[in-house]
């Protein structure tokens, strides 16, 4: 018994060691089967402009704009062919006011407008889409050529110009180069809240992740030296940041983790539908996002097949 007793005591240190720099605030929303996870900062002052905040407020759904991040499995013809999972699919994007879509895999480009239009048909909102140039620029890349799209509701959030793909032709840090878009936040009234960001979204590639995690430090600090240092970014996606790919350890030892960044997923998530247990999706913040960001983020885990996705859309909320 005396062993045991041991054992576990060293298990609590390691969890306190490992879940020091926050507190976890872990609720089951039972009606969607959602995991949602309030993160708190540990922080040393009453600082109004503390990044997350010392409390998570409980707001309504309709006060804050919820983003999601979703790797679709393969997400071609062959899927868009299955009207099952096409309905699962909608039905998870139109739980967000934007989601950002990875791994669309269609040579032709035509379902990422087909799934518009699915949305479309059955949103009460209207919805628009902002889609990359396939990824995978270099000749060495085009062989795992993807594309990306940022889904959102047109009531909630407005594109300011045009998306593009990083330039990634100096360096190839990546295969399949982040795309970059940028967009207003709507009030509850669906004018303008005076808040504006960019978000980059990228599929990073599995035997490369931790330097493409690494690279996209220089890809931010790029866009900031362009566009007069701003700083409300988002980057969100699946950047692969766990078990074989990525070590809790190294990604502590990424640039990706100085100060400045918020990783509002942390490393013990479950971000895959299988019965694999790793964090590979991520949502990581420039700051606080002027004051924007609540502070709460979850895991929808109502996907259980595999043929929709293997992994489960992860999502953050903003204040509007």
């Amino acid at each position: 018994m005396g062993s045991l007793d041991g054992y576990l005591q060293a298990l609590s240190l390691v969890a306190i060691l490992i879940l020091a720099p926050m507190t976890l605030h872990l609720i089951i929303h039972q009606e969607e089967n959602t995991v949602i996870v309030f993160v708190e900062q540990e922080i040393e002052d009453e600082d109004e402009d503390d990044p997350l905040g010392r409390d998570v407020p409980q707001l309504n759904r309709t006060e804050v704009a919820r983003i999601a991040t979703f790797n679709i499995k393969v997400f071609g013809k062959t899927k868009m062919s299955k009207p099952d999972v096409v309905s699962q699919l909608v039905d998870t994007v139109l739980q967000y006011d934007m989601v950002a879509i990875q791994e669309i895999k269609d040579i032709d480009q035509t379902v990422p407008y087909e799934f518009l239009s699915a949305i479309n048909n059955v949103s009460g909102d209207t919805w628009n889409m902002s889609l990359s140039p396939r990824s995978g620029m270099q000749e060495d890349d085009q062989s795992s050529q993807e594309q990306y799209a940022y889904y959102y509701n047109t009531s909630v959030f407005r594109q300011i110009g045009s998306g593009s793909l990083y330039n990634d032709s100096a360096s190839d840090y990546f295969q399949r180069e982040p795309y970059v878009a940028k967009f207003e936040l709507l009030n509850v009234s669906g004018n303008s809240s005076g808040f504006d960001f960019t978000v980059f979204t990228v599929h990073t590639k599995p035997a490369a992740a931790l330097a493409e995690i690494d690279a996209l430090h220089t890809v931010i600090e790029s866009y900031r030296e362009n566009n007069t240092l701003e700083t409300d970014l988002i980057l969100l996606g699946d950047l692969n940041a766990d078990c074989s790919y990525a070590t809790a350890q190294e990604l502590w030892e990424s640039p990706m983790r100085m100060s400045q960044y918020h990783w509002l997923v942390h490393d013990l998530a479950d971000t895959t539908v299988s019965s694999t247990d790793c964090a590979y999706d991520r949502i990581v913040t420039l700051d606080n996002l002027n004051g924007r960001l609540v502070g709460s983020w979850g895991i929808d885990t109502t996907i259980t097949d595999t043929n929709v996705s293997d992994h489960y859309p992860v999502w953050f909320d903003l204040y509007r």
